[in-house]
């Protein structure tokens, strides 16, 4: 498919080319999450709606198509320089797939390889009504085949919460997601409030995260301030977790803040006998005290240098250390990208049920903060390189009404035995089987039950008790995890 091209090809010029860490470097996405190494998203077609975009040498090249609903940008990168409102779309895009071309790879993202569809939904200098992610939506709906868009990343919010039947928004989600669309939304940076469409639409994975401390050790991980809770329609939000501090993301091309990284980098690293010189010359471009003109100790004339690093959050001459969960969505939506590489075949609800299913709760924590649990990058993968049973969302469903019964469903091609319990059972786990059918969705029946509000789980292999992973109506167990709900009206 021809690219997009644009006349704002961006230039690498001077001792700016070569990458420069610092000492405030962050560890790669990648590394990170363990990610697999030999997919890439390759052949993948992501599509982003967010406030604006604008060129990066990390991904321009592998940009299809750009659409503005607003009809303010025609063309991708026509912009002279840089809005603040370029700012968040272009971040989130290299955080999922960048290809690290000012790191030297260093800070590529998991799907440096995947093609990108950019949706502008601003307007008005970066406002972002409802109506625009509507449209921008819709558009997808309209052009995903065209495009072989198989991924949509939401890392924004809507002005206004209400239930999926009431919310345009949501049901537009949920028309993307029947259509063979996964779909990732940020969850929100407020753990005082719960998500609101997009993220609280029912089949879009809704992520929220967590701050590994930038450290490969668990035990420092901590949760991440995000948005959690019941919605409107009073599903339990977010479904997993994902890196949401300590992201290495680009600075924007053509800014002040750009030229002044750019200076700090090449300040930190200059041999002391050419110190005073530069100094003399661009401690102002640099944004530098005057004092450090007569600083004369070095390791002083260090420290200061390292101050203003660290307050522009700087961790290489390109890129700086940014927050949210709106980087938490495209991590998880660049692995997703290398499950599709992997297993073409998956549908959304095929993709969705491997993220939750191999997601691991971060222990000492409370599970209504992080759903499932910390995204299994590598595990997501594999189980996709192994999984055989494509099924629908039609198809894979839990619970529902079929003639004088209650169907439940689970899906878990290496599970032996699962039973089902709850209050309509007594909990107990020898009244209630599943039957493996030959789609490869577990199943088990019972009689319609009187109008009610009744409490289940799924039992593995007599052991193991877990909820719903496909119905996200829940309540806490009392045990730091979650009943699901059956409501009989």
């Amino acid at each position: 498919m021809e690219k997009v091209v644009n006349r704002n090809t961006f230039e690498i010029d001077l001792h700016n080319h070569k990458h420069t860490p610092n000492n405030f470097a962050v560890i790669p996405t990648a590394e990170k999450l363990n990610a697999c190494r030999g997919l890439t998203g390759k052949g993948v077609t992501i599509a982003f709606l967010d406030s604006g975009f604008y060129p990066h040498p990390d991904f321009q090249a592998r940009v299809i198509k750009f659409h503005d609903v607003s009809g303010e940008e025609k063309v991708f990168g026509e912009a002279e320089k840089p809005a603040a409102f370029h700012w968040h779309g272009t971040q989130t895009v290299t955080a999922c797939a960048g290809d690290g071309s000012l790191s030297d790879g260093f800070y590529a993202g998991i799907a440096s390889e995947a093609e990108l569809v950019l949706i502008k939904v601003s307007e008005n200098g970066g406002r972002i009504p409802d109506a625009n992610i509507e449209k921008g939506l819709q558009w997808v709906i309209e052009h995903c085949e065209e495009y072989g868009i198989r991924i949509v990343n939401l890392s924004l919010g809507g002005d206004r919460d209400s239930k999926t039947k009431d919310s345009r928004i949501n049901l537009l989600a949920e028309e993307l997601f029947k259509k063979g669309v996964s779909i990732m939304a940020a969850a929100g940076n407020s753990a005082t409030s719960h998500s609101i469409p997009p993220a609280s639409s029912p089949s879009v994975i809704t992520v929220g995260g967590y701050s590994d401390e930038n450290s490969n050790e668990e035990e420092d991980f901590d949760l991440y301030h995000s948005s959690y809770g019941l919605t409107a329609d009073g599903l339990i939000k977010p479904e997993i977790i994902a890196p949401a501090m300590f992201i290495a993301a680009p600075i924007l091309p053509d800014t002040e803040e750009y030229a002044a990284a750019k200076m700090l980098s090449w300040i930190s690293t200059a041999p002391d006998y050419k110190m005073d010189s530069i100094l003399f010359e661009h401690w102002h471009q640099a944004n530098l005290p005057e004092r450090i003109l007569y600083q004369h100790d070095r390791n002083v004339a260090h420290q200061m240098i390292d101050a203003e690093i660290e307050k522009r959050k700087l961790v290489s001459t390109h890129y700086q250390n940014v927050a949210g969960t709106s980087f938490a969505a495209p991590i998880v939506a660049s692995v997703i990208a290398q499950m599709l590489e992997a297993n073409p075949d998956l549908t959304p609800a095929a993709v969705k049920n491997i993220l939750v299913s191999t997601s691991v709760r971060l222990s000492g924590h409370p599970a209504i903060r992080q759903g499932y649990g910390i995204l299994n990058a590598n595990l997501a993968v594999e189980r996709s390189v192994s999984e055989n049973h494509i099924f629908s969302q039609e198809e894979f469903r839990s619970p529902y009404l079929y003639k004088d019964q209650i169907i439940f469903s689970y899906h878990d091609d290496s599970a032996g035995e699962i039973a089902l319990v709850g209050d309509f059972n007594d909990w107990n786990g020898d009244k209630t089987d599943f039957v493996k059918c030959k789609d490869g969705i577990w199943r088990a029946k019972i009689p319609c039950l009187p109008a009610g509000h009744y409490r289940y789980k799924f039992v593995l292999e007599g052991k193991k008790w877990v909820e719903d992973p496909s119905h996200g109506l829940k309540e806490n167990d009392g045990y730091d995890g979650f009943n699901s709900i059956l409501n009989i009206s």
